[in-house]
């Protein structure tokens, strides 16, 4: 296990999320939709409203054919950058988080920096459905280096390109279930420093004992070419379990280091994969109800796009001082807190 965090220090150079965007692609699928096309495809007879009834997700949005993950990434981008009044070129770091990627090679980065004009330094950075978070903390360090003066943090996620719809028999239905609740988002942040509030807070804890419990294991250097491997496996019980075990540690520290209760905070952002595995961690942490921004139902789970879009939701109606609390779960596995303060 590694624990990492970086310390609060109220004194500190800071750096904020100064402009926030999101991009759902138009089109929607919901849960009934998708049952009938497994069906259909498979022949295998499933109980009535069964992917709605244990997952809690009536609806996710799927990206259309010449919709790729940069696309998603792009369009959240521009709409970010009108927001901050920038233009591609005031920018200088651009960084893609993301689970998905448009190609195995390059790094998606220079896909998405293509579209928009900009000349930024270009990379990706990726953990699962940490990796948004993961680029955003990326980006924070490289501007508190003085590597960066201003960063465009952007994902695109078409987790939808993974799902299994023709599964052989019971047996490949189970192992690629977790699937069926992917749905498809884009996000984007434009980070600088800031004066007051910021991003006053991250930790991190990685156990990755467990990276073999879910994935795309296609691709790489294990399963370079193959079909059998570009599509998500992984048992969503199996993972459930693995995150109860790590625990609500994480969670703990934070708020001990930081003396912030749950209700300092006016928004908490959770990654979301089902409705009930949401209950659970609200039964496990005690974060109160009323503090979440759920997505899930009609969303689905947007991989690491999930926390970007639940922040762009709430993001016109924060105010200077209000404090947002992003909790990122990833496969590998991975858990991550930051704590930002509305500039």
């Amino acid at each position: 296990m590694h624990i990492h965090h970086a310390a609060f220090d109220p004194g500190r150079p800071r750096v904020g999320i100064t402009a926030v965007a999101s991009c759902l692609p138009e089109r929607e699928v919901t849960s009934r939709q998708l049952q009938e096309q497994i069906t259909a495809a498979s022949g295998l007879p499933l109980p009535a409203r069964i992917l709605e009834r244990v997952t809690g997700i009536t609806s996710r949005r799927a990206a259309a054919q010449g919709e790729y993950a940069s696309t998603l990434a792009v369009r959240a981008a521009r709409t970010a950058l009108d927001k901050a009044a920038l233009t591609p070129y005031d920018v200088d770091l651009l960084v893609f988080a993301s689970a998905t990627r448009d190609v195995a090679e390059p790094a998606t980065a220079h896909i998405v920096q293509a579209e928009l004009g900009s000349r930024a330094h270009a990379l990706d950075v990726t953990n699962a459905c940490n990796s948004f978070v993961n680029g955003i903390d990326t980006a924070r360090a490289m501007i508190l280096a003085g590597r960066a003066r201003r960063a465009l943090v952007v994902t695109g996620e078409t987790p939808s390109r993974a799902v299994r719809h023709a599964p052989s028999g019971p047996d490949q239905l189970r192992d690629g279930f977790a699937g069926y609740t992917f749905g498809d988002a884009g996000a984007a942040v434009v980070l600088e420093p800031v004066e007051q509030g910021g991003i006053l807070d991250v930790d991190t804890e990685t156990h990755s004992g467990h990276w073999s419990v879910g994935g795309i294991f296609g691709g790489g250097s294990r399963h370079p070419r193959g079909d059998e491997h570009t599509y998500f496996h992984g048992d969503g019980s199996e993972l459930r379990e693995v995150f109860e075990k790590v625990g609500t540690s994480v969670l703990d520290r934070m708020r001990q280091r930081t003396e912030l209760a749950w209700d300092d905070f006016r928004h908490i952002l959770v990654h979301q994969v089902t409705v009930p595995y949401l209950e659970r961690f609200v039964e496990l942490t005690g974060v109160p109800r009323d503090r979440l921004v759920v997505t899930v139902p009609e969303l689905g789970n947007m991989a690491s796009a999930t926390l970007g879009v639940q922040l762009d939701r709430v993001h016109e109606r924060l105010h200077p001082g209000d404090r947002v609390l992003f909790v990122g779960l990833g496969g590998g596995v991975s858990i991550m807190t930051m704590v930002w303060e509305k500039t």
